[in-house]
C-alpha cells in the first residue's frame, strides 16, 4: 500500500533574526525558535545549528504524567523516567532513543522544565546515521519569548498540537532559509 505524500510543513527564517522561524500551519502562520546558530546546511554535533533540508517525521513522544496523549495519525509513545536521546558520537547508539543511567550524559527527555513535555521525533541523520552530522533534532515546546533551541525546531503547545493533528504518516517537515 502507498502512502500518499502530503506537502511538507514549511519553516522558513524569520526576516531579522537567524533564531527564529515562520511556520505555515493549517490555521495560519506561526512563530517559532530555531537553534542558536540558525539554520545550518553543514550540521555539526553540537554546533546550535538547525539543519536545513527536508525531514520525515518519525513518531511523537509524550509526558504521560503531565499531558494527555496527543491526538495524531503518528506513532506515539509515552516517555519513560529513564528515556533518554545518544547524543555521543562515539556511542554506536548514537542519535537514537535510549535508556538511561543517572550517571549518564545522554540527554534525557524527563525534563524539569516543560520542553519536552510534547516531541515530534525528525528524521534527522537517522538512516543511516553519520557519526558527528548531529542528533535529537525534534520539533518540541518553545521556552518564553521563543529563546533560541540547541539546534531543534520550538512552538508554542498550542501550535504544536495543531500541527500534530494535521501530520500523518508521509509527512515532512523542511526547513528553509
Amino acid at each position: 500500500m502507498r502512502v500518499k505524500r502530503s506537502r511538507p510543513v514549511a519553516v522558513r527564517r524569520a526576516p531579522g533574526d537567524a533564531r527564529r522561524a515562520l511556520v505555515a500551519l493549517a490555521h495560519g502562520v506561526r512563530p517559532a525558535a530555531l537553534g542558536r546558530s540558525g539554520i545550518r546546511a553543514l550540521k555539526r554535533e553540537g554546533d546550535g545549528g538547525t539543519p536545513l533540508g527536508r525531514f520525515a517525521v518519525r513518531q511523537v513522544l509524550f509526558r504521560a504524567d503531565r499531558i494527555a496523549r496527543p491526538r495524531t495519525q503518528l506513532p506515539v509513545r509515552a516517555i519513560r523516567a529513564d528515556d533518554g536521546w545518544c547524543e555521543d558520537p562515539a556511542d554506536r547508539n548514537y542519535n537514537r532513543l535510549i535508556k538511561v543511567s543517572a550517571a549518564s550524559s545522554a540527554d534525557r527527555l524527563t525534563r524539569a522544565d516543560h520542553l519536552y513535555d510534547l516531541i515530534i521525533v525528525l528524521g534527522y541523520n537517522d538512516r543511516p546515521r553519520i557519526r558527528g552530522k548531529g542528533s535529537a533534532i525534534f520539533v518540541h515546546l518553545a521556552r518564553p519569548g521563543f529563546a533560541p533551541t540547541a539546534g531543534c525546531i520550538a512552538l508554542t503547545r498550542h501550535d504544536l498540537t495543531m500541527l500534530l493533528a494535521a501530520l500523518r504518516r508521509g509527512s515532512s517537515v523542511m526547513v528553509m532559509r
